[in-house]
């Protein structure tokens, strides 16, 4: 297995993408140089950024396209409802019409700040499957089967609520914990689950993820526990580390088939940073592949079609894509135990700032999906292929970001997704513009995978622990009871849960673009990626703490290649 060569006549030159006026002014363009640079301050790259800086001796730069964390909106768990679509936080993408959902465009929602998608997420601490990774370690991914991250995802934890050694760790810099004030609805679905036959669950990170449980969380003391907050905010004073937020990469710089540098756009001008030894991609599945993209690395025939010069024809780049489809279930109640916007409800909004910088404590806890857990419908051949999250606050029909009024909500989606999509570029002059095509419900068998799940979660729905705040089901609703009605239902209302990976698979077949064993781009030296764009397949749960695991593995891999002398 081997990439296609590199384009000659395009590897020596940093400013193949420029005009003849636009070189002249490369040329005197400023240059800051370091020996490695880290691409996104999210949920892997800063891991990678604090593993490499531990040694004093090579200068790292992380690079962070969005800005500051350092707003209550992010670091107050029910300040979530202000971040996706919040171009301040969010890079608001929105995806191609899907054919198989009514030509609709799906948002995308991925974390554009300090922290990455960790800093705008649900804060759900969820591994995955023990299958999913031997599922990897099955395709050609030798050296991540689930025995041989277990491993690492104990190194990174820090668990605060005495869960079982054998599957958790207590020395790590990631906390993980149970949330603070949980609403009573969220108990009510945990014992709602015997009505579908599913026991409680308290650890879904240990043996079997089957079952309804509070999720743990991400947090410290009822404050956001980001990548950034666990990994990068203690050791900023590195002197050795440079960390540039609001610097956009352009392209990198490939010279005689090595990644030299990059472009940036920052601080209002173009920059050229060189990287002596290498360069770490960790900007997920959506800028990742991008960035290769518009760099002339990835799919030739389609790079040429849309302008730009192929440097190495890669044709996995962008493909593989696999995200989590989902479709919901909410209710209207009148009860205000529930959390929502009422003139009833006012004294509990009005007292919730108080409870929360008091005692972090009431409504501001909440991460909105507290509890959730796994199931299986008559179509899983092994582990969980649905999993639920709660909400115990209504979910507006209409797809307003708030409702008036209460209730409670189940989202339920796919966990192991047969439909593949791909990720490509247009043809536009700034070679930005991120065509993302999910190609939801391409394989029927997902879509009747997510029928069974909706019925499943009407199941819990109907037990007697719910009669107390039983409302009017506003969707669905009441009238859609078949499988072809909540098929029509799907395909008019169903999104995603934003769990994208796979554009930059690893594996040893011809679509994959980096080395198991390195995470090292194929055809290109100095050059790896690192995060969830690399997963061959979609993994069994929330994908931040995975993504961690990543960064974590790559570091280890490149700094036993230092040790060992590579470069």
């Amino acid at each position: 297995m081997s990439a296609r060569k590199l384009v000659p006549e395009q590897g020596g030159d940093p400013f193949r993408h420029a005009s003849s006026a636009g070189i002249i002014e490369g040329l005197r363009m400023k240059t800051e140089s370091f020996d490695y640079i880290v691409v996104g301050a999210g949920s892997a790259g800063c891991v990678v950024a604090n593993r490499l800086s531990t040694d004093p001796s090579v200068r790292v730069c992380l690079i962070e396209a969005g800005g500051s964390d350092n707003s209550l909106r992010i670091k107050v768990p029910a300040g979530i409802l202000s971040l996706y679509g919040n171009p301040d936080y969010d890079y608001c993408f929105v995806g191609v019409p899907q054919p198989k959902l009514n030509n609709r465009r799906i948002p995308v929602n991925r974390g554009k700040a300090l922290g990455g998608s960790s800093s705008i997420n649900s804060m759900v601490y969820i591994r995955g499957a023990a299958e999913d990774y031997d599922e990897w370690a099955g395709l050609g991914c030798a050296g991540w089967a689930y025995y041989d991250v277990l491993p690492v995802f104990r190194k990174l934890e820090r668990n605060l609520i005495a869960q079982d050694p054998r599957y958790h760790g207590t020395d790590g810099e990631l906390l993980v914990d149970n949330p603070r004030d949980p609403n009573v609805l969220s108990g009510m679905f945990v014992k709602a689950g015997k009505n579908a036959g599913l026991p409680a669950n308290k650890d879904f990170n240990a043996e079997s993820q089957f079952g309804l449980g509070i999720y743990n969380v991400t947090q410290d003391r009822g404050q956001r526990f980001s990548s950034f907050s666990a990994f990068m905010r203690p050791v900023l004073d590195r002197k050795n580390l440079t960390l540039l937020s609001e610097c956009e990469v352009i392209d990198l710089v490939i010279a005689e088939g090595r990644a030299t540098g990059m472009r940036v756009r920052h601080e209002g001008q173009q920059k050229l940073l060189s990287a002596s030894r290498e360069i770490v991609l960790s900007a997920g599945a959506i800028n990742s592949p991008e960035i290769l993209m518009a760099s002339g690395i990835g799919p030739a025939n389609e790079l040429q079609q849309i302008g730009i010069t192929p440097v190495l024809d890669l044709p996995g780049v962008g493909k593989n894509l696999q995200d989590h489809v989902d479709g919901m279930i909410t209710v209207r109640s009148r009860s205000t135990r529930t959390l929502g916007l009422s003139i009833a409800n006012l004294p509990r909004i009005a007292a919730a700032p108080l409870q929360y910088f008091a005692r972090r404590k009431g409504m501001l806890t909440t991460n909105y999906v507290e509890a959730g857990g796994f199931a299986k419908t008559r179509h899983a051949n092994g582990p969980p292929d649905i999993q639920f999250h709660f909400v115990p606050g209504y979910r507006s029909h209409r797809g307003r970001l708030i409702e008036y009024g209460h209730g409670y909500a189940i989202h339920t989606c796919v966990l192991r997704p047969k439909s593949v999509g791909e990720i490509r570029l247009s043809r536009d002059s700034s070679r930005r513009d991120v065509l993302i095509d999910h190609r939801f419900f391409a394989n029927e068998e997902d879509a009747m995978v997510l029928v069974e799940g909706i019925k499943i979660a009407r199941k819990i729905l109907a037990a007697s622990e719910f009669d107390e705040v039983r409302g009017k089901e506003m969707l669905p609703g009441k009238d859609i009871g078949t499988d072809g009605e909540i098929l029509a239902y799907l395909r008019a209302e169903a999104l995603t849960v934003y769990h994208p990976v796979g554009t930059c698979k690893m594996g040893t077949d011809d679509m994959a673009v980096v080395d198991p064993a390195t995470l090292k781009v194929r055809g290109v030296d100095g050059l790896r990626v690192a995060d969830a764009s690399v997963m061959p397949k979609l993994i069994g749960g929330n994908t931040n703490a995975p993504s961690m695991m990543i960064g974590q593995k790559a570091s280890e891999m490149i700094l036993d290649s230092a040790h060992r002398g590579g470069k």
